[in-house]
């Protein structure tokens, strides 16, 4: 399976073998279900769904609550469709768990990045500011001009204060330090994105989810 669901929840620090600080994050990964599954026959492509986080049936919709009922699967509160590769299969009512993967396995991690508000250009774009002497004294933290002298008008896509974080992020090639089986949790080098208590996606490393 070249992917799970699973919840952050925080970082710590662990030494290694050569006794040297690691920054690490604490993932519950899993144990996820497979809700369904999608065949080029049929859909046209490959993948499957995954659900995580189990819930008693009061806790879903009537909707929700039949599809699991037809398949005879217990409701589950998050569910995601992640795509197969060539030669990958899964079944309906398969459990998978953090055993998919290993110590030094490379992965992706998607998740929503902490929301921050409205934010100015300088915090949102890393813009360095502008020149604190010289005559300047209202324009310090301000973008600056943003036309054409034969535009006149703000082109799409410039660089502005805006809405900062909130959105999908995915940070890359992360590795995992440590896989607990019994406790179904991951310990995965360096941050991740979203706060504690968040969903995230895992997937080996240039998969696609």
């Amino acid at each position: 399976m070249p992917a799970l669901l699973g919840k952050k929840l925080g970082m710590t620090q662990i030494f290694d073998d050569a006794g040297n600080v690691v920054p690490v994050t604490v993932v519950e990964a899993g144990p996820c279900l497979v809700v369904g599954v999608r065949t080029p026959e049929r859909e046209g492509y490959a993948a499957v769904q995954l659900g995580f986080g189990e819930v008693p049936e009061g806790k879903v919709n009537k909707p929700a609550r039949g599809v699991f009922a037809r398949k005879g699967l217990k409701p589950h509160r998050v569910i995601r469709e992640v795509r197969l590769a060539q030669g990958e299969q899964a079944e309906v009512g398969q459990s998978i768990k953090a055993d998919v993967f290993a110590k030094g396995d490379r992965v992706d991690v998607v998740g929503v990045s902490k929301g921050k508000g409205f934010a100015g250009a300088m915090k949102r774009h890393n813009f360095g500011g502008q020149r604190d002497s010289h005559g300047n004294s209202l324009m310090h933290r301000a973008v600056g001009s943003v036309g054409m002298s034969n535009v006149a008008r703000v082109l799409p896509g410039t660089r502005a204060p805006g809405r900062l974080g909130g959105a999908r992020a995915t940070v890359r090639g992360l590795s995992v330090v440590s896989v607990d089986v019994e406790r179904n949790v991951l310990l995965i080098r360096g941050a991740l994105p979203g706060p504690r208590g968040s969903l995230v996606l895992l997937r080996k490393a240039g998969g696609r989810a």
